[in-house]
């Protein structure tokens, strides 16, 4: 893993990393405040006639992962992980840049997860008794579709089975672990170390598992759980490239602010920034971080990151 060879501390560089991103942190709290309002109002409440019943009477019972836990997976646990190796490197555009990335590919996610619920839906595997807490049916005698006699918000839950929240959530959250880590530790350095590959999936894996508990507790059908992950992964696909290198590229290992960053001196930027001071013996590692060839021996790192 490279060295960070000056520490980009939280104190000397963390209030300019901030300030380039400040519009990013006001669309943050913007899609915060659009996820609220998606579970606040009413679901489209779909036809659920007395003929398709048969599908929606699986018992109703507790969350194996209570809905405070969700967060809990997809954003704490990632984040202990980012700060820990901030601790590490001391690197504070690792630092920010995997923090900003974190919570826009779980916001994003939740924001579209929530809006195609509402859009869709869909009952949920136990909307019999949720609709019916007695065990009761009671249907409309001309369109024989269901009349609900359940807690108004135990039912409005009901209606929001498509897709799975806790597995959309838990991919983009643990998604994002994935393949931070894959770039920190180089799972794709060609080397066949499939040791690194098994610590990379075990997030995966994590994920994998809530949405299984979400069929299990019949909160959700099978292809709820299936629409969830596929969301939380694509969209992580997109954040993370926001502002990282895949992670088999050469520079996967650190942000693109980071290399930008040690570009600005060659270009007149911040002179501040500066490693004339670093020890000789690591001089040679920092010409290897700022010229890399790509497409000819000649091709300075500072044309490749723009």
């Amino acid at each position: 893993m490279p060295e960070v060879l000056v520490p980009h501390t939280l104190r000397s560089h963390g209030a300019r990393v901030a300030k380039d991103h400040k519009f990013d942190w006001l669309i943050l709290l913007l899609l915060a405040i659009i996820d609220v309002a998606l579970n606040v109002i009413e679901p489209f409440h779909r036809f659920v006639g007395e003929d398709m019943m048969s599908d929606l009477k699986y018992p109703l019972q507790d969350n194996t992962i209570p809905f405070w836990g969700v967060p809990i997976i997809a954003i704490l646990l990632p984040l202990v992980v980012i700060i820990v190796y901030y601790f590490i490197r001391k690197d504070v555009y690792d630092l920010h840049q995997a923090i900003l990335g974190l919570l826009f590919s779980v916001f994003i996610t939740a924001v579209i997860t929530d809006a195609i619920k509402d859009a869709v839906g869909r009952p949920r595997p136990d909307f019999f008794w949720r609709c019916f807490p007695d065990g009761k049916g009671v249907f409309d005698a001309v369109k024989k579709g269901v009349v609900c006699k359940g807690d108004k918000s135990v039912v409005k839950e009901g209606h929001k089975s498509f897709p799975s929240g806790h597995t959309s959530w838990s991919f983009a959250g643990l998604g994002f672990l994935a393949l931070y880590i894959s770039g920190k530790i180089r799972v794709f350095d060609r080397r066949g170390h499939v040791a690194k590959l098994c610590i990379v999936l075990l997030p995966l894996l994590v994920a994998a598992l809530v949405g299984v508990s979400r069929i299990d507790d019949y909160w959700h059908h099978w292809q709820d759980v299936f629409a969830g992950a596929l969301l939380g992964i694509t969209v992580v696909s997109f954040c993370y490239l926001q502002f990282f290198p895949p992670p088999y590229d050469v520079d996967g290992w650190g942000p693109h602010a980071y290399f930008q960053m040690l570009a600005e001196p060659q270009n007149g930027g911040d002179s501040s920034i500066t490693t004339a001071n670093a020890p000789n013996s690591r001089q040679s590692e920092l010409r290897s971080i700022h010229v890399q060839p790509r497409h000819g021996p000649e091709t300075p790192r500072a044309n490749t990151r723009g």
